[in-house]
C-alpha cells in the first residue's frame, strides 16, 4: 500500500460513518496492558481500561481482565480470555462479565483479529454473542519502532436478548495515530477513535470522538501488534 493511498483514507476513517450522527460525545479512553511469558510461544496478558464522556461527566466505564495468547505460528497467534466490565457515572446498565476467543494474523504491514465475544449480564440468563472482525495497517517512520497506523473494526451481534442485545450491525471504530516507544519494553499508541453506533430499534444514532492512548509494557519476547482493547 502506497503512502499516497494511505493519506487517501485517512479522512474516510475520520469521518467514521456515511451520515451524520444525531448525537455526539467527546471521550477519552485509555488502556493499559502487561505481556508476561509463561512458556515458550506461551504468554498472560492483563488489561485495565477506563473511557470518560463529556456526556456521562466523567467515567462511565471500567474494564478489568486477562487474555492468553498461544503463538501457533510465525504470524499467527490464538487467545482466550476474561473481562469484567463495569459501567459508572448515569449509566444505569449492570456490571457484565465476558469471555472472548480470539485469532490474531499478522503478515508485513498488516495485522487482522478476528473476536468473538460472549456477553453474561445479571438482567437475564441468555449469553450475548458479539463478532468483532478488525484490520489495522502499520506505517513505518523515521526513528526505531515508530509507525502510523490506522484501524477499522465492526462490531455484528449475532443475536438478540430479553436484556437488551438486539441482533445486527452495531457500531464501527476508527482509529488513526501513531505508535512509538517509551523504552526498552513500554510501547504506547496515541491517536483519534472516532466511534459510531448505528440508529436501531428506536435508539438515536450516536458518533463518540475520543483521544485513545493504549500503554503496552511487554516483558517477554513475543511481538506486540497493538491489537488490544
Amino acid at each position: 500500500m502506497s503512502r499516497s493511498l494511505v493519506l487517501g483514507v485517512l479522512p474516510l476513517l475520520c469521518v467514521g460513518a456515511p451520515a451524520l450522527a444525531q448525537q455526539h460525545d467527546a471521550q477519552g479512553w485509555e488502556q493499559l496492558n502487561v505481556v508476561v511469558p509463561v512458556a515458550d510461544h506461551l504468554r498472560v496478558t492483563l488489561e485495565q481500561i477506563a473511557r470518560t464522556s463529556d456526556r456521562q461527566d466523567g467515567i462511565y466505564t471500567t474494564e478489568y481482565g486477562a487474555l492468553v495468547g498461544w503463538q501457533a505460528a510465525k504470524g499467527v497467534e490464538f487467545g482466550v480470555g476474561y473481562r469484567h466490565v463495569g459501567y459508572h457515572s448515569r449509566n444505569t446498565a449492570p456490571d457484565e462479565d465476558r469471555l472472548r476467543q480470539q485469532v490474531v494474523l499478522t503478515s508485513g504491514r498488516f495485522a487482522g483479529r478476528l473476536r468473538v465475544d460472549e456477553r453474561f449480564n445479571p438482567r437475564g440468563s441468555e449469553i450475548g454473542f458479539r463478532v468483532r472482525p478488525l484490520l489495522r495497517y502499520n506505517l513505518p517512520l523515521r526513528g526505531k519502532r515508530r509507525a502510523m497506523f490506522l484501524s477499522h473494526e465492526s462490531f455484528f451481534l449475532p443475536n438478540s436478548t430479553r436484556w437488551g442485545q438486539r441482533a445486527g450491525y452495531e457500531r464501527m471504530r476508527n482509529i488513526v495515530g501513531l505508535a512509538f516507544p517509551l523504552g526498552k519494553a513500554l510501547t504506547v499508541d496515541v491517536g483519534y477513535l472516532n466511534q459510531y453506533r448505528f440508529a436501531r430499534g428506536g435508539a438515536r444514532a450516536e458518533m463518540d470522538h475520543a483521544l485513545n492512548v493504549q500503554m503496552t509494557l511487554n516483558l517477554g519476547t513475543l511481538g506486540v501488534v497493538g491489537l488490544h482493547d
